[in-house]
């Protein structure tokens, strides 16, 4: 019985056993299928937030790449209307230069007319300036220039008493051609005179006192020769040449002048072979003449003139150890061999230096006033022409002077530029003058610029 019961206790509880295992099964089922079920909508949650996720990734990736697209144009945009304008003020700018240079062109242009037409207006002024006021009118004007008046001055005085057409042409022409020593007085002049005429006048003086107006003006230009003067002085008188030139022959008459003038005419008088006794001492310059004075008169007038050049620079001709008719003779050759006074100085030394060394003074002008008459080149025939005046083949200063010269001649000759040169010659067409110290060098220069142009 009892094992029975043991037996059915056993059973019982394999029943119990089984059935707890059921039980145990069937929940471990239960929760299997809900943990499944749990998982299986967690994964349906994540594969909806996932598209979700993915929806709304893709969203935002469509607004994104709008908003760059929009940005994109945007900038594009702004770009575009930055380039237009840019383009626009490029335009605008170039209109506008062209408009600057067409303006300034336009005013450079009219400036540059203006200039032209002042500058041939001046021109103009200034040829017109130059030339006498009025050529075919030879009546004389007194005019009167005080002491210490300046240039200006004296060309407004000038213009005033229309000798001249412009006094500003005449301050500044004396003063390019650097013309100066003016001196004050009574001067008779004309309409029909240059400026270098009233220059000249001007250095040479006026009357202290206002005089009589002449009949007429008579010129000598300087390095006239007797027989020039002359011409020139028949000419303006009517008078024959022959008669002044009966005048300047005259012994009694030279004697006459000698007292007057004693230092400056006894070198002359001691004068051998000389052709023309007053040769050199009529001096070139304007003088009045009236109808009723002589022949004599006008000499007297012109070797007075003389005398004052000469009694300025008394002393250094003394100083010099040279007569005046040494001084007259080198300055009528300086005249015709040089233009400017530097030149002329420089001539004069040469001369100095070929008597020096006992060489002849070989001057083309000795030449031509042996020959007594004017040739461009000589030939080496001319240079042997039998005459005391041929300086070619006599040595020293010859007879006496070969034309009569002017102030600016004669203070060279007085006041010679040191140098060593013995050989000089002068190009006819530019009148340079070139210097040389030997005569190989002078041969040289001879050949470039005078043979070569014959």
């Amino acid at each position: 019985m009892a094992n029975e019961k043991n037996n059915n206790q056993d059973e019982k509880l394999t029943q119990d056993n089984q059935t707890a295992n059921s039980s145990d099964k069937s929940l471990k089922e239960q929760v299997m299928a809900s943990l499944n079920e749990s998982l299986d909508k967690q994964k349906g949650s994540q594969l909806d937030n996932n598209k979700m996720d993915t929806e709304t990734s893709s969203t935002d990736s469509s607004e994104v790449e709008a908003d760059n697209t929009a940005r994109n144009i945007a900038a594009q945009t702004r770009t575009e209307s930055r380039q237009r304008e840019s383009q626009r003020r490029k335009v605008q700018r170039k209109k506008e230069n062209s408009m600057v240079k067409k303006i300034v062109t336009i005013v450079v242009l009219t400036i540059a007319i203006m200039l032209t037409i002042l500058g041939v207006s001046f021109y103009r002024y200034w040829q017109a300036g130059l030339k006498p006021l009025n050529a075919n009118n030879d009546k004389l004007v007194q005019v009167n220039i005080p002491i210490g008046t300046s240039n200006k001055g004296i060309g407004s005085i000038l213009e005033k008493n229309n000798v001249i057409k412009s006094g500003f042409v005449f301050t500044y022409y004396v003063k390019t051609e650097n013309i100066t020593d003016f001196k004050g007085g009574y001067y008779q002049m004309a309409p029909n005179m240059t400026l270098d005429e009233i220059a000249e006048m001007l250095q040479q003086g006026g009357t202290e006192e206002p005089e009589a107006l002449a009949d007429a003006k008579i010129t000598i230009p300087e390095g006239s020769t007797v027989e020039e003067i002359a011409r020139i002085y028949g000419k303006e008188t009517k008078t024959k040449p022959e008669d002044f030139l009966k005048v300047v022959k005259s012994d009694k008459f030279f004697n006459k002048l000698l007292a007057s003038y004693p230092e400056l005419l006894q070198s002359a008088k001691e004068g051998k072979q000389v052709r023309y006794r007053l040769e050199g001492y009529l001096f070139p310059a304007t003088y009045n003449y009236y109808k009723d004075k002589s022949v004599e008169d006008m000499v007297t007038q012109m070797v007075a003139k003389t005398n004052n050049v000469i009694s300025n620079v008394s002393e250094d001709i003394k100083h010099a150890d040279l007569t005046v008719q040494q001084v007259l003779t080198l300055a009528s050759l300086v005249e015709k061999e040089g233009v400017t006074d530097s030149d002329r100085r420089k001539i004069a030394q040469v001369f100095f230096n070929r008597l020096e060394t006992d060489m002849p003074l070989q001057s083309d002008i000795s030449i031509l006033y042996a020959m007594e008459e004017h040739k461009v080149h000589l030939s080496n025939k001319d240079t042997q022409i039998d005459s005391p005046y041929n300086l070619y083949i006599n040595k020293g200063f010859g007879p006496g002077p070969f034309n009569n010269p002017g102030s600016d001649a004669i203070e060279a000759v007085v006041h010679p530029a040191p140098n060593d040169y013995l050989y000089f010659l002068a190009d006819v067409k530019t009148h340079k003058v070139y210097f040389a110290k030997t005569y190989e060098e002078h041969l040289a220069l001879k050949q470039k610029y005078i043979d070569s142009q014959k």
